[in-house]
């Protein structure tokens, strides 16, 4: 199996650690230099709002939501942050066992709320009448195994609880429809192929109504017209009044990293990335290795996190997390990659 992306990347090393960042495409590259060079040179402003917005329909249509439901930002922390500000005090939270930071401190951080954490495989169950939220990640950090969304939906609505979705492991390999959660939290720098400083949050119409624009300034506004000074008069009746304020040099490489992600299509990514997941588990089985089950792009290894820096000095990168040894795999490896990894893994 060759890489799907092709020309568009240009890796040294057998790069299996997506999920810690991904390989930037070659246009996204040039589209950074390009303004690099125009800021040195004072001939390009600070940077195009055409490629923030072409960045927000971009994310829109790939998530399946209207570009109106996006918040654009720069880290998941800040927009789980601000659903925690929504929250009353004494709000019960509930979020799966290990995990990831960025999902639950904001929530911790408060002190006035009830956290409460439950096994992955038996979130759904953890869910009562009196939670207010449930805050999860589709996809573990840890070790790639994939929540059962439809479950917890479920669960969610028969309790009246909302549901904030992190999609940071998942947006760009794992079909993704954010409209079927109250919010849903993406870091970009891992498979949707962007420099760190990209994030997104959707929305929908009725919990936008919950959340107040604590980052607001100028671009807040539904008539940007109307000048930049003294307090926003109107804030934008879309999900934009809760943006952050955006890197443009990132955003800029954004343009064209999603551009690629929609032009190959998730669906075709997804078979791509499990196929070579799939060929890695099916190789450590062979070899006496006992990776997590499942049918994720991330393969995880418990017990096997120390190998990493030997795989390292085989120019095959990989992670080391909560003792697990983590590979994942994306639009530009093969199958060449897969087998050079379970070659140093034999010895």
């Amino acid at each position: 199996m060759d890489t799907l992306g092709g020309a568009e990347f240009a890796p040294t090393t057998t790069y299996l650690n997506t999920s810690n960042c991904a390989l930037l495409p070659r246009r996204s590259v040039e589209a950074v230099k390009q303004l690099a060079e125009q800021l040195a040179a004072g001939t390009g402003g600070s940077g195009s709002f055409e490629a923030t917005d072409a960045v927000r329909a971009s994310f829109g249509r790939i998530s399946g939501v209207g570009a109106e439901r996006v918040a654009l930002g720069g880290s998941v922390a800040v927009h789980v942050g601000l659903i925690a500000s929504s929250l009353p005090a004494g709000a019960e939270v509930v979020a799966p066992e290990g995990e990831f930071s960025s999902v639950v401190t904001p929530f911790a951080a408060r002190g006035d709320l009830k956290v409460r954490y439950a096994p992955l495989e038996r979130i759904a169950e953890a869910i009562e009448p009196g939670t207010a939220l449930v805050a999860l990640s589709a996809v573990q950090s840890s070790d790639g195994r994939v929540a059962d969304l439809a479950a917890v939906r479920d669960a969610a609505r028969a309790h009246g609880a909302r549901v904030l979705l992190d999609a940071s492991q998942a947006a760009g390999w794992l079909p993704l429809d954010a409209g079927e959660y109250d919010y849903t939290v993406t870091a970009a720098f891992k498979y949707l192929l962007s420099p760190r400083g990209v994030s997104f949050l959707t929305v929908t119409e009725e919990a936008q109504r919950s959340l107040t624009p604590l980052h607001a300034g100028w671009l807040a506004g539904e008539d940007l017209s109307r000048g930049s000074y003294g307090p926003v008069e109107e804030f934008a009746r879309s999900a934009r009044r809760f943006d952050e304020p955006t890197s443009f040099l990132s955003y800029h490489a954004a343009e064209h990293s999603l551009a690629l992600v929609e032009r190959l299509g998730v669906e075709r990514i997804h078979a791509h990335d499990t196929a070579l997941a799939a060929r890695f588990r099916g190789g450590l089985a062979v070899l006496g290795y006992e990776p997590v089950p499942g049918d994720s792009a991330i393969v995880a290894v418990p017990g096997l996190g120390g190998r990493e820096p030997e795989l390292a000095r085989a120019g095959i990168v990989v992670s080391a997390r909560a003792g697990n040894m983590r590979a994942s795999f994306h639009l530009y490896n093969s199958e060449a990659d897969v087998d050079r990894a379970l070659d140093v893994l034999s010895g």
